[in-house]
């Protein structure tokens, strides 16, 4: 049996007060100062003396971050003198993709490294847009032997990066005579993303080169964003840069594993024209690293579908899709969901019988750790993921620094021993979810559940053929 794979958690502690969801309200003028206090003895969760450090005692208020919403402390003070309330920052967290409940769980699984539990149960709607339209088979859940945390079956979360042969071809000595392409293999779906927007610094991208490492990931970075202290990196760095600045960056291409083109923009609106000169250019950055593997970014639009069936035919190795930050196409005035786009190129290269032969990794709306599954069922091989990193660091999503105002956790200021172990927490309770989930799904490995989709309901599928309503 392979070594599991396996990331332990390093409990670090936020820098800021963060804002929970739940608090309650103290009528102190009433309390009878009983030896058994609710707040000491009746909360399961210990929230009351977690957060010693960030609720001031004999406040009216207290906010709790770690607040399961429970309400055994509301129901059992004697007096009947804590009432629960919404904390009204709370709501002004995110945007209405990255909704404040995505920003709460992300911040806990980064202090923490464990899997989110609410004890107030799932209270939401039955169904939503993007991914939670989508629901995942939990059929196997019942048996225990499928438990892959606790080390009853291994379940590999390994992938590979790199164009792979559809066949193998020997000589009469059984000797091979084809010529394998180059490929890497990575203990888990993901790699991390050039981030949208952020209060960054060398300091913050050096973390997040220091955590990649770390946890066995690929870090995408600007190859004009890189600095010599990232050189001890460079092996899980993967550089981004036009095809016409190959010469420009020809040091940092002969020592990477791996690095990302951005092809000429002939067509304009969004709209890119690919001729064999990539393939050229591909070729040309070969010659300076023969074991280089690359990567080709393209933006999602109406023409994705046709883009990656004609680069997959001419011999890609990966094609990188990306989104917008709430999962979105970068064009038309109804523009798909990743999910769907995802879908319709895998169907795609299935239908031309080379989807085998690429590799698809799939960036935008990668929220949560059901929603990297998910893009995995809809036929990716991996995600790249950017804006969890960011919350990681304790941010709020409220965009001061698109508008160069201060930002309120300073994220800039972010050093390695606290950033390292935030972000591998958080990528490790990834980890620990999707095991979940592909246990429950008797699944003993992830390249098995891409593009499964029979091991998923849609709900404009099921829509479709219950009732002939076509979602749009």
């Amino acid at each position: 049996m392979p070594q599991k794979y396996h990331i332990n958690p390093k409990p670090t502690l936020p820098r800021f007060t963060p804002i929970g969801k739940y608090g309650t309200i103290d009528w102190m003028e009433g309390c009878l100062g009983c030896l058994k206090c609710v707040k000491k003895h009746s909360c399961v969760y210990e929230n009351y003396d977690k957060q010693t450090s960030f609720v001031q005692k004999m406040k009216s208020v207290e906010y709790l971050y770690l607040c399961k919403n429970c309400l055994r402390c509301v129901q059992e003070c004697t007096k009947g003198l804590l009432q629960r309330v919404i904390n009204p920052e709370y709501s002004w967290l995110g945007d209405s993709y990255w909704t404040p409940e995505m920003i709460l769980s992300t911040w806990y699984q980064a202090e923490t490294g464990k899997i989110p539990v609410s004890g107030g149960g799932y209270r939401g709607p039955f169904v939503e847009e993007g991914f939670d339209e989508i629901w995942t088979d939990m059929s196997e859940i019942v048996r225990p032997t499928r438990d892959g945390i606790h080390g009853r079956e291994y379940i590999s979360t390994a992938v590979d990066l790199g164009r792979k042969l559809t066949a193998l071809r020997f000589d009469a000595n059984n000797a091979l005579i084809s010529n394998a392409p180059p490929f890497i293999s990575i203990p888990i779906p993901l790699i991390f993303n050039i981030l949208p927007f952020g209060d960054l610094s060398q300091t913050v991208l050096l973390s997040m080169a220091q955590a990649a490492s770390e946890v066995g990931a690929f870090m995408i970075i600007k190859a004009e964003d890189y600095f010599d202290e990232l050189n001890p990196h460079l092996k899980n760095l993967i550089p981004l840069l036009e095809v016409e600045s190959i010469d420009e960056y020809k040091e940092i291409i002969k020592e990477a594993k791996i690095a990302e083109f951005i092809p000429l923009n002939k067509g304009g609106q969004g709209v890119v024209f690919y001729t064999d000169k990539i393939m050229e250019d591909i070729q040309r950055a070969k010659r300076i690293n023969p074991g280089l593997i690359v990567s080709i970014r393209l933006p999602m639009n109406k023409n994705t579908d046709y883009l990656v069936d004609e680069l997959a035919r001419s011999g890609a190795e990966i094609i990188h899709l990306c989104a917008d930050y709430h999962g979105n196409e970068l064009d038309g005035s109804n523009p798909r969901f990743i999910k769907d786009v995802i879908r319709g190129v895998h169907l795609r290269l299935v239908e031309a019988s080379i989807r085998d032969e690429v590799t698809i990794i799939a960036s935008g709306g990668i929220a949560l750790a059901e929603h990297l599954a998910k893009i995995i069922i809809c036929g990716a091989d991996l995600a790249a993921i950017d804006l969890p990193l960011l919350i990681a660091l304790e941010c709020r999503l409220c965009k001061n620094c698109l508008n160069n105002l201060p930002c309120p956790v300073e994220i800039h200021n972010v050093t390695p021993e606290y950033a390292v172990p935030r972000i591998a927490n958080l990528i490790g309770a990834w980890h620990s979810q999707l095991i979940e989930v592909l246990g429950a799904m008797g699944l003993r490995e992830v390249r098995r559940l891409r593009g499964e989709v029979g091991r998923a309901m849609f709900y404009e599928d099921l829509e479709r053929e219950t009732f002939g309503i076509r979602i749009s």
